[in-house]
């Protein structure tokens, strides 16, 4: 986030930009990995989560947990889920399912005692950090959220996901988005100004773990969510269910923690443990 929002806040008191706030005050982010390419960031998601967390029933803290489209899978597998997450709107549809509880925070000064969750989710809230150190902190809150070797799992979006985007929307052919694009694949910046997304960090790879040790935290895994098939519609416009279904997710499976195909994918799950005592 910007320097405003880099400043310290109270513990548990949400620091958002306005323009954040205003995008997902939309209330768009419900439906986002319910349909069309969403749905494979979610099938995915839910297929590496299952593979990393314990049995349930395991204390989960989502952070950033959104509407809580997350979370209500979570607590249908019988984990116990609070959601913390900035937005109001988001706050009030999380509480509203059953199995979880929410409340209002800010990922940099979690309103949670130490070790008090098995697992810390971020799922979301390292894409609007646009500066290292609040990533950093909001990783460091995560570690100390967290029992002494438990795991904390953090989603950001990859570098160049928006130049793959674009080119297959045919989106790039437009000098000026073209200008757009090209500005932010360069320094991971990505502004409001493009209208389909709002302020915004795209990481490299590589970037994520070392963001992990620095805040403390010791990188176990990482994980391409859609590989290339998000880039083929069809492939993900078949696969509702069956047969289908699983051979797209079982190809990528195959290939999720190849070093030279992480980029690919247009989010990337980073696994850590915090040091046991």
């Amino acid at each position: 986030m910007a320097d405003t929002a880099s400043q310290q806040a109270p513990a548990g008191s949400p620091v958002l930009r306005e323009e954040i706030l205003a995008y997902y005050e939309r209330g768009k982010e419900d439906g986002r990995l319910r349909t069309g390419v969403g749905r494979l960031e979610l099938w995915r998601t839910q297929d590496v989560l299952r593979r990393l967390l314990p049995e349930p029933p395991a204390t989960i803290l989502d952070v950033g947990g959104g509407s809580g489209v997350h979370a209500a899978w979570l607590a249908g597998d019988g984990h116990r889920v609070e959601v913390i997450d900035p937005v109001p709107l988001h706050v009030e549809q999380a509480a509203a399912l059953p199995g979880v509880t929410a409340r209002a925070g800010d990922a940099r000064a979690l309103p949670v005692p130490d070790g008090s969750a098995e697992v810390v989710l971020m799922l979301g809230p390292l894409y609007h950090l646009t500066e290292r150190r609040d990533r950093v902190r909001a990783l460091a809150e995560a570690r100390r959220a967290v029992r002494p070797g438990g795991l904390v799992v953090a989603a950001t979006i990859n570098r160049f996901a928006g130049l793959h985007d674009s080119l297959d929307n045919g989106g790039y052919a437009d000098p000026g988005l073209r200008a757009f694009v090209d500005a932010f694949s360069r320094d991971g910046r990505h502004s409001a100004e493009g209208g389909s997304f709002t302020t915004a960090y795209f990481h490299e790879p590589a970037e994520v773990p070392e963001e992990f040790r620095a805040a403390g935290l010791t990188p176990t895994g990482q994980y391409g969510l859609e590989g290339a098939a998000w880039l083929m519609r069809d492939a993900v416009a078949r696969p509702a269910d069956g047969d289908q279904r699983h051979a797209v997710l079982a190809a990528l499976r195959r290939v999720e923690s190849v070093p030279s195909l992480l980029g690919i994918s247009g989010h990337l799950l980073t696994a850590g443990t915090a040091a046991a005592a």
